[in-house]
Parts: structure tokens; C-alpha cells; sequence
């Protein structure tokens, strides 16, 4: 099965949030359709702090990926996190995510970003294989912290 990735665009922003919303439900982030409208519809519209692909066919995508864009001095450049990756249960075990994280990383190193970073719950045993397989290597020994504004 192809892992196409199309950009989202505004007329996909009910698709995304609808994708979005059975994400969060399935990993219990409790977060109101308001919320992820709002971090979603920028991204759309061109906003240039991240982008958002839908996954497999544009009109019945399978998934999607969110992936924001920082700037590290550490790295010496732009570098991007990825923010959310998600695939409908059904289509899960194929490589489909697999193929998104191998190939994702190329293109956004060819629009000049130097590194792609994530985040892991170190009990999912699952993820950690798939992004282990994907080529991504644990990073420094910190524990990722946040302080809602």
C-alpha cells in the first residue's frame, strides 16, 4: 500500500480534525475540538511555523502527519518536531507508517531542515520499534517539560 503524502489544504481541515480527534481520543489526550481547530487551521493556510500532510488518498485519507519547525542553535539550523502521526486502526501493521517516517525526513532535509525530533511514551513498545526501525536514536537524557501560557 502507498504511504502518499498530500498537503493539507483549507477544504481538508474537517477531514484532519476529525483524524485528529480519533488520535487524541485513542491515546486519551483530552483536548476540545475548539483547540485542535486552532492549531490546525493555521497550518493550513500557510502559516509557516509547520505543516500538515494527509495520508493515502487526499478525499479519504487514511491518516495524517503534523510536524512544526523550530529553530536550534545547538544544531546550527532549523530543525522539526514531529507533532503528531496517525493512522486509521484498520490500516495499521501494513508499513504505511513506516514508509511516512523514512521518506517524511528526506524531503524535509531537501527543504533544509537538519533534524526531525519526536516524542515517545517509553511504555509504548510498539512506537518505540517503529521509530527505531524509521532510524530515529534516543537524544540526550532530559525529560521533555512544559509550562502551559
Amino acid at each position: 500500500m502507498s504511504a502518499a503524502l498530500h498537503l493539507a489544504k483549507p477544504d481538508d481541515l474537517d477531514r484532519l480534525c476529525a483524524l485528529a480527534a480519533a488520535c487524541h481520543t485513542e491515546v486519551g489526550l483530552n483536548s476540545s475540538d475548539e483547540t485542535r481547530r486552532a492549531g490546525i487551521a493555521p497550518l493550513l493556510d500557510g502559516v509557516p511555523h509547520g505543516v500538515a500532510y494527509l495520508i493515502g488518498p487526499a478525499r479519504a485519507p487514511m491518516g495524517y502527519v503534523i510536524v512544526s519547525f523550530g529553530w536550534s542553535v545547538e544544531l546550527g539550523g532549523m530543525n522539526g518536531v514531529l507533532d503528531g502521526i496517525y493512522l486509521r486502526p484498520a490500516v495499521r501493521g501494513r508499513g504505511i507508517a513506516t514508509e511516512i517516517l523514512v521518506a517524511l525526513p528526506k524531503a524535509l532535509a531537501g527543504a533544509g531542515l537538519i533534524a526531525l525530533n519526536l516524542e515517545v511514551d517509553p511504555a509504548n513498545e510498539r512506537a518505540l520499534r517503529l521509530y527505531t526501525r524509521a532510524g530515529f536514536k534516543q537524544s540526550g537524557g532530559g525529560i521533555q517539560m512544559r509550562k502551559p501560557l
